[in-house]
């Protein structure tokens, strides 16, 4: 299969370019050896069953041997081995050059295996499932960057050609790159399924080496997609388990969803509290997210067939995607996502804030019934905003850039308000 070129692509680059070393961070099965091959010039994968052993003997008496080799010199999976890591920040030191390193890893390590930061002299990105555009389901003809570079940028006419079920079948198939091989349908839907299996099964004791029970981890990322985009509590989701597994703590809850975000599996969404209303009417509780769609419908029994019989559940799984793919296209922009919500029902599913301080209020609306309802929120948003600066009060924030409506449709348009209709499957970075 070919390579399907990746937006975290162009990031390593820039990074390999400035810094002695690069740590690709992300869940597995997403893409990140490959992609670190595609720029390494030597390869060392610590989890061979062949080598395994004598590349993690050689770490405990002498790291510096396995860093020898043509750079970019690529370490897979180096976690097994976390001595590397200050090795590796001491060969940056003394070298003095860039781009001499590449480390992959699933997992993320406590800061108590490691000596040193690495602040300056590794530096660390994340790579998450595969995006619509990358997958080359989005025909990306709108440009995110292009749309902030030009808010006039006609857009007017632009057609996507998912239709319905396609965009249903590539988030319950998911982002995963095996996932795209010539196969069956249900093969392809296999991937997610045995996704979760593993994560389950195995990663979930593995990653901090203590052992879990498989069922409540089952249970718990049952319990957070059902819960998908939502703001649910803690207590109301610890309820959820409790209904199958009496007696589950909090405690015990929080140690597995720890777990699970140490996997990169769960990556709940920040709230965004600008000083427009009341810091107690503004929710601020994380909203419940997954790192790909696919895992929810994994994690519920779905399918396919299941959720073209109900678009109400799929509209937060579409939300989930929609996530996905902007944080993906917005790798390059030093982008970061949070949301809006108030108590008054006021809300933008997510904020898109670039490292310059534009920023874009979002709303992701599967059907084309639901485009008024999200123009209102984006622009009453828009108003209180405008409001608050006309004040006078300091310091004045800044108005949105660009108020955006991701759509499951066809169609792409700007509203006489200004507000986009963007179909998902028109959208790139």
């Amino acid at each position: 299969m070919k390579y399907l070129k990746r937006i975290a692509d162009e990031q390593l680059d820039l990074r390999l370019e400035a810094f002695g070393a690069v740590q690709i961070k992300g869940p597995k099965w997403c893409g990140k050896t490959t992609t670190a091959e595609m720029h390494a010039k030597s390869v060392i994968k610590m989890q061979d069953p062949d080598t395994r052993e004598g590349y993690l003997a050689t770490a405990k008496t002498k790291p510096s041997l396995l860093l020898k080799g043509e750079t970019p010199r690529l370490i897979d999976e180096w976690q097994v081995a976390p001595i590397l890591w200050d090795a590796i920040r001491n060969a940056v030191d003394e070298r003095r050059l860039k781009g001499q390193f590449i480390l992959t890893g699933s997992t993320v390590i406590d800061s108590d295996e490691i000596m040193h930061t690495g602040t300056g002299r590794i530096s660390s990105m994340y790579m998450y499932p595969m995006s619509l555009y990358e997958s080359e389901e989005s025909n990306g003809k709108i440009s995110l960057k292009e749309l902030f570079d030009n808010k006039d940028l006609d857009i007017d006419g632009i057609t996507s050609e998912l239709t319905i079920e396609q965009l249903i079948f590539a988030a319950c198939r998911g982002g995963w790159p095996a996932s795209l091989d010539a196969m069956s349908q249900s093969a392809k839907l296999l991937i997610a399924k045995d996704y979760v299996n593993v994560i389950c099964e195995e990663d979930i004791s593995k990653v901090d080496k203590r052992q879990r029970n498989p069922a409540l981890a089952r249970l718990i990322m049952r319990s957070y997609a059902r819960n998908l985009c939502t703001l649910a509590k803690k207590t109301n989701m610890l309820a959820d388990v409790s209904v199958e597994m009496e007696n589950t703590a909090m405690s015990t809850f929080d140690d597995y969803v720890g777990a699970l975000e140490k996997l990169f599996v769960i990556e709940d969404i920040e709230a965004w509290s600008p000083a427009i209303r009341s810091k107690t009417v503004i929710r601020t509780g994380k909203k419940r997210c997954l790192t790909d769609p696919s895992i929810a419908v994994a994690a519920l029994g779905a399918s396919p067939q299941s959720l073209e019989l109900d678009l109400n559940t799929f509209g937060f799984i579409y939300e989930c995607l929609c996530m996905r793919d902007l944080k993906v296209y917005s790798q390059g922009m030093g982008g970061k996502l949070s949301y809006y919500h108030d108590k008054y029902g006021l809300e933008a599913d997510a904020v898109l804030h670039l490292d310059d301080g534009r920023y874009a209020l979002i709303e992701c609306k599967l059907g084309s019934k639901d485009i008024e309802e999200g123009a209102k929120h984006l622009l009453e948003l828009r108003r209180l905003i405008q409001e608050k600066n006309n004040t006078g009060q300091s310091p004045q924030l800044r108005m949105p850039d660009l108020l955006i409506i991701l759509t499951g449709g066809k169609l792409a348009y700007t509203r006489e308000d200004g507000v986009k209709i963007i179909p998902i499957g028109c959208i790139k970075n």
